[in-house]
């Protein structure tokens, strides 16, 4: 179906994440920060990318810029369980940066598949447009 760039630094969260994307036919590259999801993108390209907010070396923030500059089109879920005081003020901030959606973690399977199938059916009716 779709070639899916999952990243974020817990490796727990993006093996749970790549089973899931897999069981419903995606191609899934992961990444474990944003420097890597970088290179991943400018290399091999993505349909849709998700990405955690809080990380090591680039964070979320920076990282949705970055492809902002380098993949206008690809559609960007952010996800996050919040800052160290468990605000999710950032996750707004990424909706009005461009981001596509978002995802509080938790999440469940239900909710991780509903925003990749709204992400990827806004980006072809964006490319279509």
């Amino acid at each position: 179906m779709a070639r899916i760039l999952v990243v974020d630094d817990e490796i727990g969260i993006r093996a749970a994440i790549q089973r899931a994307l897999e069981r419903a036919g995606h191609e899934v590259t992961l990444a474990v920060d944003g420097l890597e999801a970088a290179r991943v993108i400018r290399e091999a390209g993505a349909d849709l990318a998700l990405i955690d907010i809080h990380m090591p070396n680039m964070d979320g923030i920076e990282l949705l810029i970055t492809f902002q500059a380098v993949a206008p089109a690809m559609p960007v879920l952010v996800m996050s369980g919040g800052d160290r005081n468990r605000r999710l003020d950032v996750l707004m901030d990424a909706t009005s940066m461009g981001a596509s959606g978002i995802l509080t973690k938790p999440f469940t399977l239900v909710e991780l598949r509903d925003a990749v199938t709204r992400a990827l059916a806004a980006g072809r009716q964006a490319d279509a447009g």
